[in-house]
């Protein structure tokens, strides 16, 4: 990090956030506590190893954010008239995380010392501050959700994934068991999907699956559930459903997937596929796991009486 000498700009200053609404007197009594500092890209400005003592104002260039290592794909990027170091600016304490220069970038910075004192000079700044904060938190939360929706779903079919099918079984069999509701689950396998790879390759298998889950999926009611469970295998929910109607419904999406001979691809046209079923009604205080059990063994004879057919 380089100082440099900066040719104040009250005008381009009062255009900020930071700044707005403060006087231009404040403004120039601001300024003598700010330094200007050049960033070479890929200088770490923050760190989560570091206690941070500054607030940091992009002038220019851009700075990205990283979490948990360098490595990972950067989650935001402060352009300039943002922050950057803001929270642990004030609270004293270490980044959450790594603020690095995406390109050669020109910065403000302010020692937190001087904060006491800004803030009595200019009030309007502490609001500004608490409005960007605000901004970082906002930010945060919506990092989370988005991190916690990946978490739940498989990024290949756009299905629940089996850790969530943990969550969802036991929210469904709790509601289902207290309104003394049937519950019923499909366990999926896709047909030779093994040589189907063998022959047409590995990207092909991976269209054959989303073939199966978006056929399957746009038949299912609203309160069903469909999970991929691994591999090419797939778990569809069914509450308030019992054994008989769940025979009707996996027959039915057997047979959908059965009428399709071929589909398009960005690889071109690919042969369909078929699925074995196998089908079991929840018990009373079943667990997922004693369920899945019941319909793999169900499933497992499917495969056994020649593929391409329901048992349970």
């Amino acid at each position: 990090m380089k100082h440099v000498n900066w040719q104040e700009d009250v005008a381009l200053l009062s255009r900020l956030r930071l700044f707005q609404n403060v006087t231009a007197h404040n403004l120039e009594q601001l300024l003598k506590e700010f330094r200007a500092c050049d960033l070479e890209a890929g200088e770490v400005v923050l760190s989560p190893f570091n206690r941070n003592q500054y607030l940091y104002l992009v002038l220019s260039g851009r700075l990205m954010v990283y979490l948990g290592s360098l490595d990972n794909s950067p989650v935001s990027t402060i352009m300039p008239g943002e922050c950057a170091g803001e929270i642990s600016f004030i609270d004293n304490d270490c980044p959450s995380a790594y603020v690095v220069a995406g390109e050669p970038t020109s910065v403000l910075r302010l020692h937190r010392e001087s904060l006491v004192k800004l803030f009595q000079q200019a009030p309007q700044l502490m609001q500004n501050l608490l409005e960007l904060l605000c901004d970082r938190v906002r930010q945060g939360n919506r990092i989370i959700l988005d991190t916690e929706q990946n978490a739940k779903i498989d990024t290949l079919t756009g299905l629940f994934n089996r850790r969530w099918l943990e969550h969802i079984y036991q929210r469904e069999s709790t509601r289902c068991a207290f309104n003394e509701q049937p519950l019923s689950l499909l366990m999926l396998d896709v047909d030779h999907f093994k040589d189907y790879n063998d022959r047409h390759g590995h990207l092909a298998g991976d269209y054959a699956l989303c073939l199966v889950s978006h056929t399957l999926r746009d038949q299912l009611r609203p309160k069903d559930s469909m999970a991929r469970y691994g591999g090419e295998e797939f778990v569809i929910l069914l509450p308030e459903i019992d054994s008989g109607e769940a025979r009707a419904i996996g027959e039915r999406l057997r047979s959908s997937l059965e009428l399709i001979p071929f589909f398009y691809s960005p690889l071109g046209v690919l042969p369909g596929v078929t699925v074995s079923i196998g089908l079991a009604e929840m018990r009373q205080s079943d667990s997922l796991q004693g369920l899945i059990a019941r319909a793999d063994g169900a499933l497992y004879q499917a495969k056994q009486d020649g593929r391409n057919r329901l048992n349970g």
